[in-house]
């Protein structure tokens, strides 16, 4: 990203007032992220400019232009001074390219692995699991490790679709299920937030026959969080290390209403909260992305807010 793009994003409020230690903001804090000097480990953004996957599934577009938006609204965000930030860039997606988009994001992600450093993606459409997921693999692979790996996905869709016609946002989890058969993983994959009116009975079936843990939108209500913090971590009790997805559609749609396919019901931030929370107290969350804000669609950067909102409760 050139010096004055890098600039123009990660501007926003400084508090002069304050305390110069205890004010800082992420624009303040974040640095381009080197390609050789060595840095200190910290939390390493990635975009994914990509609709293409949205578009092959018949939504509708305007995902590609999310990352950048997402870093303006993050650049208020809190900040304390002892944990780097880095922008790693955009990976753009051309047309009719999504297979090689989701190489260079995945060679983006092991780098960034290799360094030390946590990266947190920035979607894009839900086609950026896929990319996501295999620089995941592909950093365990180089470093010899054969860990079970968890999927957590808080999403309205599986995204289980067969790829037999090529791969969109609605097939990087069973893209995923072939790739861990292909390579000998176990594939386990736990989706919280399924609405029952977005995904047919052949769906269902196909996350029953993988194995997948998941759990409906409508038993995702504040009232049911206990169970639902129950069957999550007996999810996570039997993982290494954890990669968290986050389709911005789980949530409702007077929530966020720029997404790619809004949510009539939804799961409340009162509820993906203290999921989040748990999730990065064990420990073994190793990587992190967000998905599908569409900014066409967005209102007064509602969507924007809450997606800078949940970034912060898996940084925090």
């Amino acid at each position: 990203m050139p010096d004055s793009k890098f600039h123009e994003i990660w501007s926003g409020r400084v508090d002069s007032e304050e305390v110069a230690e205890l004010a800082g903001r992420l624009h303040q804090r974040i640095e381009p992220l080197a390609t050789v000097a060595e840095q200190p480990a910290g939390v390493a953004l990635i975009g994914f400019c990509s609709d293409e996957g949205v578009r092959r599934n018949k939504g509708r577009v305007g995902a590609r232009q999310a990352p950048d938006q997402l870093r303006r609204a993050l650049a208020n965000l809190p900040w304390p001074p002892q944990r780097a930030a880095y922008d790693a860039g955009n990976v753009v997606c051309e047309a009719e390219q999504l297979e090689q988009a989701h190489q260079a994001l995945a060679d983006r992600v092991e780098s960034c692995l290799s360094a030390g450093h946590f990266p947190l993606v920035l979607g894009g459409g839900h086609e950026v699991a896929y990319g996501s997921w295999l620089g995941l693999a592909q950093h365990l692979a180089a470093e010899g490790e054969l860990p079970r790996v968890g999927i957590i996905n808080f999403d309205a869709h599986f995204d289980l679709r067969l790829d037999s016609n090529g791969c969109s946002s609605g097939t990087p989890f069973y893209q995923i299920a072939r790739q861990c058969e292909q390579r000998g993983y176990p594939f386990n994959y736990c989706c919280l937030g399924v609405s029952e009116i977005s995904n047919t009975a052949a769906l269902f079936r196909r996350a029953d026959e993988l194995g997948v843990s998941y759990r409906k939108d409508i038993d995702m209500s504040l009232l049911q969080l206990e169970q639902t913090l129950q069957q999550l971590e007996q999810f996570m009790d039997g993982c290494d290390l954890l990669y968290l997805t986050i389709d911005l559609d789980v949530l409702p749609a007077g929530v966020a209403p720029g997404v790619s396919a809004p949510a009539p019901r939804g799961v409340g931030l009162e509820v993906l909260e203290p999921l989040i929370t748990v999730i990065r107290r064990t420990g073994k969350l190793k990587l992190a992305d967000i998905a599908e804000y569409n900014p066409n669609f967005d209102i007064d950067n509602w969507t924007a807010r809450v997606a800078a909102r949940l970034f912060h409760c898996i940084v925090n």
